[in-house]
Order: C-alpha cells, then structure tokens, then sequence
C-alpha cells in the first residue's frame, strides 16, 4: 500500500482526490480540514506537526506521497533513510498538482513508475532525474526484474550502471529467460551491444557487461563479471515424485545436487511440479514455500497424455500415471528435457528449461 500526505487546503483536495482514483492508497490529512466524511471514507486525521507522522509511514508503507513541499520532505525523511534496496518510493506532489516529483527510491521503490502513474491521474507533470529514465536506456538495477529475473550478486550495479548512463561500451549476452525486455519506442542505444556468447562478448572488451543466464559460468567465463552484473531468469522446472512422508531435507539435497551436476543456478528455478496425489505432501510444499517457486499437480489423466521416455509401470501401479517427474516437468515448461529422469533415494526429479519467450 501507499500513503498520500497533505497539510494543506489544496493539498487535502489534491490527495482526497488520488484517495479515490488509486485503489492501493491510504489518505492522511490534517483534522484542521476535517469534512466529516472522513471515518465513512477510511481517512487518517492527523494532528500537530506532520513530522511526527513520518517514523511510522516511512516502515508501514512501500510509497509515500507528499502534498508538502519537496524542502521540508527531504529533511523529514533524512533521518529514516537507509538502504535503496528496502527504503519506501517518496514521491512529492506541489500544493496546485502541477508537478509530480520522484524523491527517493526511483527504481527499486518504485517511485519513478509511481510518479508518472500519479502524474497521468492529475494530468501533471512528472518530474524524473534518473539518469537512464531521462536517456531512455538500461536500468540496470531494475533489468529484467518484471519477468522475475535476480541477481546473482549487487556488487557490481552501480559501476555498470554508471557505463551505461556514461554512453560506454557495454555488453549484454542472454541464453535464456524472456527477451522482449527493452520497451522503450527508440532503438537499443548505440553504446549498448548484444552478444551472441560470453566469449564473443569477453573479445570486445567491453567497459561493462549485463549477463543472462540460468547456467554456472565456468572459471574463464566469469571474467566477464569483473565489471558485470549477473542476472538469473525464472526458467528452471523442477518434476519431482517422491514417496510418502519424504523429508523436506531429501528433496530439497537432490535438487541442489541435481542442478549441481548440471551446472544450473537454484536461483534460475520457476516450478515445482507434480502429480495431483502429492499436492499436500508436506516435504514438497515446503521446498517450494522456502525457495518461493510455483507448486503445480497435475491429475494422472494429464501427466498420460503427455510421451515420456522412461514409462513405468511400477509407477502406474500406484499412481495411475506412467510417470510423474518427466511428464509434469514437460507439462509445465512446453520443452525438452534438460535430464529426463533421476532417482535418488526416496526422489524422482526431472529437470527442464523454459525456452526464450518473447
């Protein structure tokens, strides 16, 4: 949720207003414009000074929304800062709703998409100063992050950004994941070169790079992360079948091993699926709530339809479907398998990869 903060007369129009057109926004004013309607409306009075109000909103809310102006804003907030990564979107609104400005956590708060949400509802202006927003470029740190995609590591987001923003050679090599992400109306700038593999990007010698895959790079590959940001798309399906009452330690050992083995990232993995006769099987849910992946079942009457290499019928027998991992993990991914079938103790996996999309 956001809150929108006013202490003013126009103000108080301004976030009554945005308090009805934003569905995901909670109104605070002060009670010296009280309209009585308030408590009807689900709207906080407030009063004495507005900076008392801060502590509280600046921990309670992804966005925060001033109809104050941006001088007192900026020392408001200067105490409660911390971190980019985890502080809240702080976007300032002028006392006419003329402008729209994004104060603090412009990309990974949110505030920049924010600010020209609230900007097209007033029919302001919105005021950006981020560098790769205003040059319509890469942001590096929000690259990919609508698909789901991760980093491997921060380390290197703000040197790599600076030689986008800065117009120097920069390289971006994908083996996977969505490709549609540049939705910017301007071609792809000239400064920025795709690559068709990690060694033809490492003999460009670029300033920086932006890597995207689900693989382990190898020893000579990971040059390229010298000064490079390593981004992990969702694209690993996991078909697991297990026996019953297997622990949540089993599973989640053959997995790690498994995507050890075939040099595949955790970090790249989207689902976990099975067959409907597992759907409370408590190991199972647990790894997926841990790791935060999809959990999918099928009923053994979808896993049949789908041809498998490795049918059993010890498998039928006591599921009704010839096989669980394989067909699921096809199921799910639309493709090939990356390992058809691999029994491990008391687990079956099967691992597949969801080709480029888009």
């Amino acid at each position: 949720m956001n809150a929108v903060v006013a202490i003013t007369k126009h103000g108080v129009e301004i976030a009554r207003r945005l308090g009805e057109q934003m569905s995901d926004v909670h109104v605070y004013y002060t009670n010296k414009f009280a309209k009585g309607d308030e408590e009807e409306k689900g709207i906080h009075l407030f009063s004495g000074n507005v900076r008392l109000l801060v502590p509280s909103l600046f921990t309670s809310y992804r966005g925060l929304i001033f109809i104050v102006s941006l001088g007192a804003v900026v020392r408001m907030i200067a105490p409660h800062v911390k971190d980019k990564k985890t502080d809240p979107a702080v976007v300032v609104i002028d006392d006419k709703g003329e402008h729209v400005i994004s104060v603090l956590s412009g990309h990974l708060g949110g505030a920049n998409e924010l600010t020209r949400r609230i900007a097209h509802l007033l029919q302001a202006h919105p005021v950006i100063t981020t560098a790769s927003d205003v040059q319509k470029t890469i942001a590096v740190d929000l690259f990919g992050r609508s698909f789901g995609w991760v980093w491997e590591s921060d380390e290197k987001l703000t040197p790599v950004s600076a030689a986008v923003v800065n117009e120097q050679h920069v390289a971006i090599v994908q083996e996977s994941g969505e490709q549609n992400w540049w939705q910017y109306d301007t071609p792809l700038p000239a400064n920025i070169r795709v690559y068709p593999t990690i060694g033809a990007a490492l003999a460009a010698k670029p300033a920086a790079a932006l890597v995207v895959t689900h693989r382990l790079l190898t020893k000579e590959e990971e040059a390229i992360l010298q000064n490079g940001v390593l981004y992990r798309p969702k694209v690993i399906v996991l078909g697991i079948g297990c026996n019953r009452g297997t622990s949540a330690e089993e599973i989640e050992t053959v997995i790690r091993e498994t995507l050890t083995e075939l040099q595949f990232s955790i970090k790249s993995v989207k689902a976990l699926c099975t067959i409907d006769l597992k759907k409370d099987e408590a190991g199972l849910l647990e790894v997926a709530q841990k790791y935060g992946w999809e959990f999918v079942y099928y009923t053994a009457e979808q896993l049949n339809r789908v041809p498998i290499e490795q049918p059993s019928e010890t498998v039928f027998r006591y599921t009704g479907a010839y096989g669980v991992s394989e067909p699921a993990a096809k199921l799910y991914s639309g493709s090939q398998l990356a390992l058809v079938k691999k029994k491990l103790g008391n687990v079956t996996i099967s691992v597949a990869v969801i080709e480029k999309e888009g």
